[in-house]
């Protein structure tokens, strides 16, 4: 559900732990999705992108009968999702980059959950990934779309200023996501049906500073882990105020809104 876990560069490493930190919040749209899919008989699910396996108790519930196959690039991630699911057999995990993966024969429902926006061409890979499903069952897609919010926007700004930007490769940082529509024409062929929307969450967080320790468990790590420990500490308390501006703390919290992008195909035959 992160993802380097999705087939992003694996020269760094990922944190379950501090991922995990925003569990509710991170699934809470990983449960949405699912409960449009309607595909009750499903026999067969890949998870694109499982990261530490929070989803996995969410597919178990739906397809209590499936196997299930999280995919994921990040051993970290993966060690964790096998540690939280060992006791359930027809779970299986395959450490692959998203844009290699293949499945040796359709299936009936592949799922990936803030995954794919860590990849750049996502959407060309889209019509590969559909190529996998049979007849009946479906693709369903959830990717942020909050790449205009301050937190992005400001992460942007800062690391693209000396002397930290001398340390960052602008291409490990994310790339804004497409709008609904544009990713309905890019899953729509004969054969599919189509459905999208939205929905911007309104996460109450608590903590010191809870959106940059949101943020850097996910977004932030290209960033946080290009620069050297001395200019780490200055870029992260300068972050750090710049986000508490941003999102001034409320009487129940600090609101962090969040836009979400979700797209289902369903495979018509």
């Amino acid at each position: 559900m992160p993802s380097s876990s999705t087939g992003a560069p694996t020269d760094t490493t990922w944190n379950p732990t501090h991922y995990l930190a925003f569990a509710s919040e991170r699934t809470r749209p990983f449960v949405d999705l699912l409960g449009r899919v309607s595909l009750p008989n499903a026999r067969t699910v890949v998870d694109l992108g499982c990261g530490p396996g929070n989803g996995m108790p969410v597919l178990r519930h739906h397809w209590p009968a499936a196997h299930i196959t999280g995919v994921d690039s990040s051993q970290e991630m993966l060690d964790k999702a096998r540690e939280s699911t060992r006791d359930d057999a027809k779970i299986t995990y395959q450490r692959a980059d998203i844009r290699a993966f293949a499945t040796p024969e359709p299936v009936d429902l592949i799922v990936s959950n803030a995954a794919l926006q860590w990849l750049p061409d996502h959407r060309d890979l889209l019509p590969g990934i559909q190529r996998s499903i049979a007849p009946g069952g479906v693709l369903a897609v959830q990717v942020p779309g909050n790449y205009a919010a301050p937190s992005h926007r400001l992460l942007y700004e800062l690391s693209g200023r000396s002397p930290y930007a001398e340390h960052i490769d602008p291409s490990t940082l994310l790339t804004p996501t497409a709008g609904v529509i544009d990713y309905m024409l890019d899953v729509s062929a004969e054969g599919w049906e189509v459905e999208a929307w939205e929905t911007t969450y309104q996460h109450v967080l608590q903590g010191e500073d809870p959106v940059f320790d949101w943020i850097s468990g996910a977004a932030a790590r290209p960033v946080l882990s290009a620069l050297p420990p001395d200019l780490l500490e200055k870029f992260t308390a300068e972050y750090k105020a710049a986000l508490k501006e941003a999102y001034p703390e409320t009487r129940i919290g600090t609101i962090l809104p969040f836009r979400r992008i979700f797209f289902i195909a369903r495979h018509t035959g």
